[in-house]
């Protein structure tokens, strides 16, 4: 099978859609009605996976909740009850030993979400997670805890029937309507990841919408801020683009010239600049012509030279591997940047291809992409205007979090393709 004959389904993932032919004198029974709810049911689920997608849409954050949290937020939905009697979350009578107030707890935010297959998850009012009552008792020794939701039905409203079934066991009441819900879902093992390339016509696998990893989880301590790392929920969407999740130099920075000849590897063969992925990309993509290092001439008086340095890559090997999650582009000429230079990097996301033969979502926005290993960059330099944070991104005030929410930063708009865009200064110490 050719490579791109490997992506293409064996058949549609779609039931027989068959709807209901009314004529007149037509004997009609419940298993009628309920096959005709059916069809638009699978129709509605069918468009939405099929042309939308799936993933989280709105709000859904996972929060952490300690024992100075007031009770009414504590307080869950009556639709949710069940739900939370099941998994064995806090005690339904609002009371609470001291043992309990204080073990790990997270709060999911209301929102909604689209499974894939194509069932809306509706989060009304947001619900509270014991996550020692929730993990089964065979994963509560681990130390990273998963956190997700899952569509869920449950029958409701209970009603006396009419007429008795002749064929029925009982003459009890039957429930009268079916309620969509949602169940939480909390594991200890990581969950596989969905490595399919379309979702539109190949099976659903993973039906747990999943909306937070906790590290260093302590179940008998409250879960702090920074343990909770939302970046692995999936974006509503088709397929998530892979995009650019870390680069080692700052953006906009004021570096020496020592430091410049030793990032861009001038003088040393380890040395060059690092372009890191969140997911694979194909190796022959990488080829020359996708980045740039472009040389603004500063310095006192007229500064309007423009050169471009070579470079090339030096890894990965291109015929070793297939596939990689970053790269290293390193300077080949000894030439060195002068005091007043700018040096722009351009790298041509639109050509480098994923494992899907899909382009890198890579519009550097706001210039956000974090810094790769900070505890080891050197970021003593002088005149910068920018402050950095523990991640190594410049903040010029705002924005702290992506549009979404959701960090830290990478590259991309959800559109896919563009230019990849950097520069850093060069001044004397």
């Amino acid at each position: 099978m050719t490579e791109t004959g490997a992506h293409r389904p064996a058949e549609f993932d779609a039931p027989p859609l068959r709807r209901l032919r009314y004529f007149h004198g037509q004997m009609l029974g419940a298993r009628d009605f309920q096959r005709e709810q059916e069809y638009y049911r699978e129709k509605l689920k069918l468009r939405m996976r099929a042309l939308l997608g799936y993933g989280v849409v709105c709000g859904l954050f996972v929060e952490p909740v300690g024992h100075h949290h007031d009770e009414g937020r504590q307080a869950e939905p009556a639709e949710q009850t069940e739900q939370a009697e099941e998994l064995g979350h806090p005690e339904q009578d609002g009371t609470e030993t001291e043992h309990t107030r204080h073990r790990a707890k997270v709060r999911i935010t209301p929102g909604l979400a689209v499974d894939c297959d194509g069932n809306e998850v509706v989060v009304r009012g947001g619900c509270v997670i014991d996550l020692w009552k929730a993990l089964p008792p065979d994963e509560r020794d681990t130390d990273t805890v998963w956190v997700g939701v899952q569509y869920a039905e449950r029958p409701v409203e209970a009603t006396r029937a009419v007429y008795n079934d002749a064929c029925a066991d009982t003459s009890d009441c039957e429930y009268g309507w079916t309620e969509e819900c949602f169940t939480v879902r909390v594991t200890g093992c990581e969950p596989p990841a969905d490595e399919r390339c379309d979702t539109c016509c190949s099976p659903c696998e993973h039906k747990v919408l999943w909306l937070a990893r906790i590290d260093c989880a302590d179940l008998h301590e409250p879960v702090r801020e920074h343990q909770i790392h939302m970046n692995v929920r999936r974006p509503f969407g088709r397929h998530v683009p892979t995009v650019i999740t870390g680069v080692n130099w700052i953006h906009g920075h004021t570096y020496t010239i020592d430091e410049a000849k030793a990032l861009l590897g001038t003088q040393n063969e380890d040395g060059g600049l690092v372009v890191r992925f969140s997911d694979d990309v194909r190796t022959d993509s990488l080829r020359p012509g996708v980045v740039d290092l472009q040389v603004i001439e500063g310095g006192r008086g007229n500064s309007a030279g423009i050169s471009y340095m070579r470079g090339e890559f030096t890894e990965p090997d291109v015929e070793s591997c297939e596939f990689t999650q970053e790269f290293r582009y390193r300077q080949t000429t000894r030439e060195t940047l002068q005091d007043g230079d700018r040096l722009t990097i351009t790298v041509r996301t639109a050509f480098i291809l994923d494992r899907c033969c899909r382009p890198v979502d890579g519009t550097h926005v706001g210039g956000r992409v974090p810094l790769i290993d900070a505890d080891s960059h050197t970021a003593d330099t002088a005149d910068t205007t920018d402050t950095t944070d523990s991640e190594g991104v410049a903040r010029h005030g705002g924005c702290d979090v992506p549009p979404s929410g959701i960090g830290p930063w990478t590259s991309g708009t959800g559109v896919g393709g563009d230019v990849f865009e950097s520069w850093f200064f060069v001044k004397e110490r």
